[in-house]
């Protein structure tokens, strides 16, 4: 089971690595660097829809329990 203590390591990793956060119900989020993500206790927060500027559009935020698995994605995928 993946928790905040997870997802906090995972996005401090030094040099960061791309990877995708797949949920119970189908859906999956790129996470492309280390800005677009915040871990709270029981979610996480994801910018998603990033401008031309690199500014986030929108927020969807996702309950951990519903987490499944992290993949690791290429840069190249994350581009």
């Amino acid at each position: 089971m993946i928790n905040a203590k997870d997802l906090k390591e995972r996005m401090n990793v030094h040099p960061f690595k791309p990877f995708r956060i797949c949920l119970s119900d189908g859906k999956a989020y790129d996470i492309t660097n280390h800005d677009m993500m915040m871990v709270k206790p029981n979610a996480v927060l994801i910018g998603i829809d990033i401008n031309s500027d690199d500014l986030v559009e929108r927020v969807a935020e996702c309950a951990i329990i519903h987490i499944t698995r992290l993949e690791d994605i290429s840069p190249a995928k994350a581009a």
